[in-house]
């Protein structure tokens, strides 16, 4: 397995990692009734967890709060204050001390240890316990770079959360989005990419032009933009790892919203030409470009379904906007959104069970979510303005950008119950994100 970080705004350095494998050949027996977070629940108490410095002089404590951190922004696990832990030292091949756990409150232990080994690479072995059965659930083993201890740290944050939820994680990913600086009259928008958690944030452009709708490929290595200049408005596909960009090629009009399919191998986008919008799909590999809806409304935010056989998008061809679904030759077009108020920016879960979109009605902005053939409707959040959602690789977790009034734009994240509704770390004004897939 390999894996990268980000080391500068345009480029990647690709670094071994080695896959994680189990520790010993008989790992402890696992329980017969296992703790277990319901992610379905609309009323879950976040599972308490305690999660020690890992053992070793080589980040061990920031490993811990990474974590820790990453646990508790989930909304599912409510982390433990170490000072109040009575088992000070733990060995990652110890049994742990179960009683001085259990006093503490702790349903589940995470410990581990980290060594350098001879050739320089970090190896960081840990374990998951279930404190009331008293036994391990987990046992496994990471090395890579020390520099890249953050990553060894999602990962471990989504192994946990798979084997305490069922549901993958989706800790060791990144967003790519608008960081907004300056005054609103001449506002700076750079397009931008950070670790899921806000670490390392670093700017793919200059700010010279505005920037919008950037999208993540399914290689995690590619991304689409709209950039807007005097001139007018491109569709920029961005190598991250080599930083070389290219435009899709030049479109009388103005051109917008651009999404890659699943495969990476084609994009969809819309083309504004005297107040009409359509919908055309490019194919990357070919450079030939077909447009796939030929009505006199605005049909725009066009999203490819997880088997690539549909897209939903947005149009007021009704007489006003709503989501409608069509197949990827722009045939088998049905309206699928019928409440009140307008709906824009539907976009596909990776699971394909839901669409996400962003509502507006009596004065308020909603994100919310529908089965793909539109019952179940469900609006997640209430502002002054919530826009443009993405769907964690999970599809369990969406970001937005929210705005206040007054105010300048700011990432949250909601769980699909609505329940979980945070901040998203990174505190600077930013906009337009678009989720990663899970890195490899």
């Amino acid at each position: 397995m390999r894996f990268s970080l980000l080391l500068s705004a345009l480029a990647l350095l690709a670094l071994p990692f080695a896959s994680a494998h189990a520790q010993g050949p008989d790992a402890p027996p696992v329980a017969a009734e296992e703790i277990t977070v319901d992610v379905n629940s609309g009323a879950v108490q976040p599972l308490p967890i305690a999660v020690p410095v890992f053992s070793g002089a080589a980040q061990g404590a920031d490993i811990a709060k990474v974590i820790m951190a990453n646990l508790e922004r989930s909304g599912l696990f409510r982390p433990l204050d170490p000072s109040a832990f009575v088992e000070k030292s733990l060995e990652v091949n110890v049994q742990p001390r179960f009683p001085e756990w259990k006093t503490v409150g702790a349903q589940a232990l995470v410990n581990g240890q980290t060594t350098v080994e001879a050739d320089g690479r970090l190896r960081v072995d840990f374990r998951l316990w279930d404190v009331f059965s008293e036994t391990q659930l987990l046992g496994l083993q990471f090395t890579s770079t020390p520099e890249n201890w953050r990553r060894v740290a999602h990962k471990i944050s989504d192994v946990v959360y798979e084997r305490l939820t069922g549901e993958k994680g989706y800790f060791d990913t990144r967003v790519v989005f608008v960081a907004e600086s300056g005054a609103k009259v001449g506002r700076i928008k750079r397009l931008a990419v950070m670790d899921q958690d806000g670490a390392n944030p670093s700017y793919l452009t200059d700010g010279s032009y505005l920037v919008m709708t950037p999208r993540f490929s399914s290689t995690s290595q590619e991304i689409t933009y709209m950039a807007l200049r005097p001139t007018g408005s491109s569709v920029y596909l961005f190598n991250i790892e080599t930083g070389r960009q290219e435009t899709l090629g030049i479109f009388p009009g103005m051109v917008f919203a651009p999404r890659f399919s699943p495969g990476g191998d084609k994009v969809a986008f819309s083309v504004e030409r005297g107040g009409n919008s359509d919908i055309y799909v490019m194919d990357l590999r070919t450079r030939q470009t077909s447009r796939v809806t030929s009505d006199p409304a605005i049909d725009t935010s066009p999203s490819f379904s997880p088997d690539g056989s549909k897209i939903v998008f947005n149009s007021d061809r009704g007489g006003s906007p709503q989501i409608y679904m069509m197949n990827t030759d722009g045939s088998g077009v049905r309206r699928i959104s019928y409440g009140t108020g307008r709906y824009t920016t539907p976009v596909w879960a990776p699971r394909g069970d839901f669409i996400a979109f962003t509502k507006q009605t009596g004065g308020e902005f909603h994100i919310g979510v529908m089965r793909a053939d539109g019952s179940d409707q469900r609006l997640l959040t209430t502002s002054y303005l919530d826009e443009g959602p993405t769907w964690a690789p999970n599809g369990r977790v969406l970001m937005f950008f929210r705005e206040t009034s007054p105010g300048n734009p700011r990432l949250w994240t909601v769980d699909i119950t609505g329940r979980i509704l945070r901040p998203a770390p990174y505190t600077s004004a930013a906009s337009d994100p678009a989720w990663s897939p899970l890195l490899n």
